[in-house]
This record gives C-alpha cells, sequence and structure tokens, in this order.
C-alpha cells in the first residue's frame, strides 16, 4: 500500500485490536469511572494520579485553578514506549493509535465537577469547554477525524461507557467524530442534549 493509500483509507482502516487507546474528555465526563473497569483487561494509565503523585510531572501550580500544570515532555519520556490505554483529559495530546472523546451534556458536567468540590467558576469553565467541542477539536486536530471516536455519557452507566471504549481498543466500533453536538448550550441557556 502506498502512502497515498494509507491516507486515504486511514491508519486503522483495517481495525484490530489497537495498541495505545487515549481516553480523554472534559473533566466530569466519567473518564475515570468507567476505565476503572478495564483494569483488569488492559494496561489502564489514569495519567493524573501519576501527574498527582509525581513531581517531576508537573512544573507548577495554577492558583486560579487549583490545579498543577502538567509537564508534557516529561510525561512522554515517563510513559516511554507504552502500550494500553492511557486516561487523562491530557491523553490526546500523545502518541496513540485511537482516541476516545467522552462527552457529555454540560449540565451534567457542571453538577459533576460541583458534587466533587469545584469551585462554581472552575465547574462553568468546563460545561462551556465540553459545549465548545474543545477536547474533541484538539484530538480531530492532533490525530484526524478517522481516529477518533466519541461516546456520549450524559444517560449512560459506567458499564456500558467501558464496554463502548472496549469496542473501540478492540476495533468493533467505527470513528464517531462530530456525532455529539452541545452547541445550544451557550446560546439556548443549556438546554440541548447530545447525539451520540
Amino acid at each position: 500500500m502506498t502512502d497515498d493509500e494509507r491516507s486515504a483509507s486511514g491508519p486503522d482502516s483495517d481495525r484490530g485490536r489497537a495498541d495505545r487507546v487515549a481516553v480523554t474528555g472534559t473533566p466530569g465526563t466519567g473518564k475515570s469511572t468507567a476505565t476503572a473497569l478495564l483494569d483488569d483487561a488492559y494496561d489502564v494509565t489514569h495519567l493524573n494520579d501519576r501527574i498527582k503523585d509525581d513531581d517531576d510531572l508537573w512544573t507548577e501550580r495554577d492558583a486560579d485553578r487549583d490545579t498543577l500544570v502538567a509537564d508534557l515532555e516529561a510525561i512522554r519520556e515517563r510513559l516511554g514506549d507504552w502500550s494500553g490505554v492511557l486516561d487523562s483529559h491530557l491523553a490526546h495530546r500523545f502518541d496513540v493509535d485511537r482516541v476516545v472523546v467522552l462527552r457529555c451534556h454540560p449540565e451534567t458536567v457542571e453538577r459533576r465537577l460541583r458534587e466533587r468540590g469545584e469551585s462554581a467558576a472552575t465547574a462553568e469553565e468546563n460545561a462551556e469547554s465540553e459545549a465548545l467541542d474543545v477536547i474533541l477539536s484538539e484530538a480531530v486536530a492532533e490525530h484526524g477525524q478517522e481516529s477518533v471516536y466519541e461516546i456520549d455519557t450524559t444517560d449512560a452507566d459506567p458499564e456500558s461507557v467501558a464496554a463502548a471504549i472496549r469496542a473501540v481498543v478492540e476495533g468493533d466500533r467505527e470513528p464517531s467524530a462530530g456525532t455529539v453536538d452541545f452547541i445550544e448550550y451557550i446560546g439556548g441557556g443549556g438546554e440541548s442534549r447530545g447525539d451520540g
């Protein structure tokens, strides 16, 4: 197959099990909850926990957001030649075969983050980011539409989300970037629902 044929058919056109899968999404979409259910089947790296536990993986504390600023280059070095499932809102920034973007209605994201103890400003900022497809856009720009899989977690239980992620890892699900839309949340006072 020539490079042109490979580009036309996409990197995953003969889907099988992927070696490296990112599970990403706005905070509050259910990444850690769903990937915890996959720990027995795959080598799952919960990146945010590793960053919190290792001072060499972050550069500073963002006082306004009460969060750590990750050192992506240090994380790349630490991950080395890894394989498995990478769980983090930053996971799409790394070299992977497939990217699962968990999506959730912005009102639900905001509620979940408030229940976790996040400030109203942080919860609202993340809800707006979700409505604007920020992480989805980054994932598509970095990896191409043919490698991105959206999963709407709004009304889904963790087990069904984990099963959908497993289907992506195993090559049993088609790419689906652009199937979930919450943009009406921004202009419509939070009244939209996802399609996917």
